[in-house]
């Protein structure tokens, strides 16, 4: 029997050590890892740059794959730069779980790198199989378990050239619509001596942001200034703060009001007079109803078309870097005229445009003055909601008009809430691009990793993640605890506690409003009232945590947790709300 082939001193230059030193030239900061026996010269380059002083991108270990994505995913939308994921062959792929749905259907570039089982048995190699487990973890088509949800996949067949490999999943990932990456390799493949110098120069950069062809811009520009009145929807345009900034001028010039559809992002500032509040996918829409002349930005779902219709003979423009959502089968928005375009470049075009046309401006500033009115009174409406009950119970607007008086402009708040998602947009009333996050997506559990993600980006803001008790659980709470104690990334958890998942509850009376279930109150949707849900955080990470059950411990339960924030300690704030 062959024993295994002796490696070569310290000094010799692998593939592994070639794979790391071009994420570092390449600007990625972190690696969020999970490790594994596929990984020992992952490992042993780690050991070798430190070593010897040298810089490489720095190591999060995550004692879950669901947080290390979602930490990943997190740092990227408060920053817009791409970080990497390391996971272990294929149950270290199958545990990333619901956050690959995520960091797709959110557009987050990741670059997501697995190792996989040997591919030698006989000690041909050094790596070669020497456990038992090299045998179980051995499948078929590893990749396959996350194909769906990367905009690329591939198998390294050669370590000499990882650095193309790298640079190339790098291109794909940062390209709009961007998305995450899949890389395997073998550990045979990564302990490869290779040369440290490449003859060869690659350089790929990711495809540069397009705009309107200037007969088109044109075209909605027209449309807009002479419209009775024009509408304007987004989620996730504020991924772009210069795009945020642009759609704001845009509406201001002329006066056309703004709404967002599950936002995502801080798109518009919500106190604005041109922001005529959230489409909530339940309600009919009476401003979609009155547009003649309606422009989606960065949108997936703008409304629910069994719900809402536009105006007749109305006019839809839909300005997107994937206006065809080619990877969801079944879509469409009847009579659309849709753009590839980034969003940002696309409203500077019109903006140009605006220059050379005439419209009616007593019209505009008719429409400014309503949609002013229409905006206030919304406002008041959300206020109403917000006062203390008289029978004690703590509802989510209260909550969230609490949270709202002891944060400050520049909290950054990760919104997981679910069911509450639009008492959390309304209330909160975010002003400041790059202050609010959610997934974009709907696998559950989101919000903990995304939380050290979002504090390893900004060490100097106060960062607070808001969450459901379903989706607490998801979140693998005790993981997310570890990382931030250990990594120093503290930040307050606040979890709506209503008892259990409203939202099957939901969904059910939606389809069955007068059902079985209903009459029965049978949904299977509960969790035991006597839980203390706070105090895995405190068990796991030492942190501070509270459960608040009367409306008058509220504040100042969420002041001191966030003092203990300030001071460097996490704080989780368990609030039992109304009950779902």
């Amino acid at each position: 029997m062959k024993t295994q082939p002796e490696h070569t001193g310290e000094g010799t230059f692998t593939a592994s050590d070639l794979l790391f030193q071009t994420l570092q030239d390449a600007g990625v900061e972190y690696i969020f890892a999970n490790l594994g026996s596929d990984h020992p010269a992952i490992i042993e380059t780690w050991a070798k740059y430190r070593a010897r002083g040298e810089k490489l991108p720095q190591v999060v270990v995550c004692p879950h794959e669901m947080v290390a994505l979602s930490a990943a995913h997190g740092f990227t939308q408060a920053t817009g730069r791409l970080q990497a994921v390391l996971v272990h062959v294929d149950v270290g792929t199958q545990n990333l779980g619901g956050a690959v749905h995520n960091a797709m259907r959110g557009r987050i570039p990741v670059f997501i790198f697995s190792g996989a089982s040997p591919v030698t048995l006989d000690g041909e190699l050094p790596g070669s199989r020497n456990e038992f487990i090299h045998y179980l973890q051995d499948v078929f088509d590893q990749r396959g378990i996350v194909r769906e949800y990367v905009k690329w996949d591939h198998d390294l067949h050669a370590g000499d050239n990882i650095d193309l490999i790298v640079k190339r999943a790098l291109q794909i990932a940062n390209s709009e619509p961007r998305g995450p990456v899949y890389v395997m390799s073998p550990r045979e493949m990564l302990e490869r001596p290779i040369a440290s110098e490449s003859e060869t120069s690659r350089v790929l950069e990711p495809i540069r942001p397009s705009g309107l062809a200037p007969q088109h811009a044109g075209e909605i520009a027209s449309a807009l200034a002479q419209a009775k009145f024009p509408l304007m929807i987004t989620s996730y345009l504020g991924r772009n703060h210069e795009a945020v900034r642009e759609l704001v001028a845009l509406s201001e010039r002329l006066a056309i009001p703004v709404m967002e559809a599950g936002p995502y992002y801080m798109n518009f500032p919500s106190d604005h007079p041109m922001h005529l509040g959230f489409e909530d996918f339940v309600n009919v829409n009476p401003y979609l109803e009155k547009a003649d002349v309606v422009v989606v930005l960065d949108c997936d779902i703008p409304w629910m078309p069994q719900k809402s219709r536009r105006a007749a003979n109305g006019r839809l423009y839909w300005i997107d870097s994937d206006p065809l959502k080619e990877s969801i089968p079944l879509w469409y928005y009847t009579e659309e005229i849709a753009f590839r375009a980034d969003a940002c470049v696309a409203l500077r075009q019109i903006q140009a445009e605006l220059d050379s046309l005439a419209w009616d401006a007593d019209e505009i500033e008719r429409r400014r003055k309503q949609v002013t009115v229409d905006a206030a009174n919304i406002r008041k409406q959300w206020e109403s909601k917000e006062q203390p009950t008289a029978d004690g119970v703590i509802t989510p607007e209260f909550l969230s008009r609490t949270i709202r008086e002891v944060i400050d402009k520049d909290t950054i708040i990760v919104n997981e809430t679910i069911s509450n998602y639009s008492v959390v947009w309304k209330h909160l009333r975010r002003t400041e691009p790059g202050t609010l996050f959610g997934s974009g997506a709907s696998s559950l559990g989101w919000h903990g990793g995304a939380a050290i993600g979002v504090k390893l980006a900004h060490p100097d803001r106060t960062v607070v993640a808001l969450t459901g008790d379903g989706s607490f659980v998801f979140s693998v709470p005790s993981a997310v605890q570890l990382v931030a104690e250990k990594y120093k990334t503290p930040f307050l958890t606040v979890i709506y506690n209503n008892g259990g998942w409203k939202s099957p509850k939901l969904s059910t009376l939606a389809v069955h409003p007068d059902g079985a279930a209903k009459r029965n109150s049978d949904f299977h949707v509960e969790f035991p009232t006597n839980s203390s849900l706070e105090r895995i955080a405190e068990a796991a990470g030492d942190a501070f945590a509270v459960k608040v059950t009367d409306p008058k411990q509220l504040k100042p339960a969420l002041m001191t947790a966030l003092d203990h924030v300030k001071d460097g300690r996490s704080a989780v704030v368990n609030v039992m709300i109304e009950k779902l």
